[in-house]
């Protein structure tokens, strides 16, 4: 049996060569930045793990580098806050509109009370307003 289509209209040959470039190119690049995220979790971690292993078997590493390879460890969520602006722009505009340092010089800073509403997804009720609070 065979189902029959709807009609549809194809995308021209060089839109459907743009929108499958745009898409490849979004495809690579969420790729590049979880590949770089990975890469440095397992490069930062592996050693840790491994060494912690090895610990447990035959008590032969110095404290004073397993403390390094914990610390490298550590030094592992220092680096995401670095990564993620680097290859995100999403990340890159949504930090911008919370911190000073980022943020254009015509832009209005948010108060704390519109933050709270827009997070909350709601507007002022009657019976909560900040009127009535106060």
């Amino acid at each position: 049996l065979q189902v029959p289509r709807g009609p549809s209209q194809p995308l021209a040959g060089s839109e459907s060569r743009r929108f499958t470039n745009k898409h490849s190119k979004k495809a690579l690049k969420a790729s590049l930045t979880l590949g770089i995220l990975l890469g440095m979790f397992f490069v930062a971690w592996l050693p840790f793990f491994v060494t912690n292993v090895t610990q447990a078997v035959c008590s032969c590493i110095p404290a004073g580098f397993f403390d390094v390879l914990t610390w490298l460890g550590y030094c592992n969520s220092t680096m995401n806050p670095i990564i993620y602006p680097l290859f995100m722009r999403d990340f890159k505009r949504a930090m911008a509109k919370f911190l000073p340092c980022c943020r254009h010089s015509g832009e209005p800073r948010p108060s704390a009370i519109s933050l709270s509403m827009r997070n909350s997804n709601s507007g002022p009720r009657a019976a909560t307003s900040l009127k009535n609070v106060l």
